[in-house]
């Protein structure tokens, strides 16, 4: 098992680096998504693919659900600057607050594309009522039209039922023109969690992997594979009631409950 060198080592902020086993100008960044339970730095993270695939990873994690805003942040700002540096390219994928980490350090990472899942813009938007850490929010820190990458490519995938992901979505791209829009409907949040019930999170792994990323392919994965995750049919069903579709609704129940429960009676 190859050994993690450390990038940063605080005690709100932790950057680990693993090499692969051969010489490398790539690296792979993944940051830690929101916890249910934070609180403590965890030893998992390593991207064994990433590895395999001849590039470096680099896994940010916080300790709390601070979207990666507090006192140490300017000096993991110059940690990530300095690690960059040792690479030609840096590529990325993210979810939700993870996904929002990679967009607030996209500069200093000087990243070249990035695989965006239910990224937020900020938690200070007026509509945003999901996140009790709003209340303390660095605006500054926290600000992407300062320090997000402005040329950033990549792809923000997530789904347009829910609302409020569809908003954060819309003003990531205006701001950031290189982003493309992946609409996965029913995906859940984050938009992709109805694929990764149907296994197909490897292959979204493979997709952020690769050098060349598009919205398409995003999008054509969630296609091939939603029919097969019940969180897709259990998300279809609470839209469809929300419009008053109960016939359709109670239709997509039933596969959710057969998905969930496959044995036959």
């Amino acid at each position: 098992m190859t050994a993690a060198e450390t990038v940063f080592d605080g005690d709100l902020l932790r950057a680990r680096l693993w090499l692969p086993d051969r010489p490398t100008t790539a690296l792979y960044v993944t940051f830690r998504q929101w916890m249910p339970e934070p609180g403590r730095f965890d030893d998992h993270g390593r991207v064994q693919r990433a590895l395999t695939a001849g590039l470096a990873h680099l896994h940010i994690q916080s300790r709390w659900n601070d979207w990666f805003l507090n006192p140490e942040t300017p000096h993991l700002d110059v940690a990530l600057k300095a690690t960059r540096a040792r690479f030609m390219t840096a590529r990325t994928l993210g979810f939700s607050m993870g996904a929002y980490a990679a967009l607030r350090f996209s500069r200093v990472l000087r990243l070249n594309q990035a695989l965006l899942v239910s990224p937020q813009v900020s938690l200070l938007l007026p509509e945003e009522d999901r996140y009790p850490e709003a209340a303390s929010f660095d605006a500054v820190a926290g600000d992407l039209a300062t320090h997000a990458r402005p040329d950033l490519r990549g792809v923000v995938a997530f789904d347009p039922s829910h609302r409020l992901d569809a908003l954060h979505a819309r003003k990531i791209m205006m701001l950031l023109p290189g982003i493309q829009a992946a609409r996965m409907p029913f995906g859940g949040h984050p938009g992709t969690a109805a694929l990764g019930q149907a296994g197909g999170f490897r292959a979204l792994q493979r997709l952020s992997l690769a050098s060349r990323l598009s919205a398409s392919d995003v999008v054509l994965l969630h296609r091939e594979l939603r029919s097969g995750s019940a969180r897709y049919w259990r998300e279809r069903a609470d839209r469809l009631l929300d419009r008053g579709r109960h016939v359709l609704a109670a239709q997509a129940l039933t596969q959710a409950e057969t998905l969930a429960d496959p044995t036959p009676e």
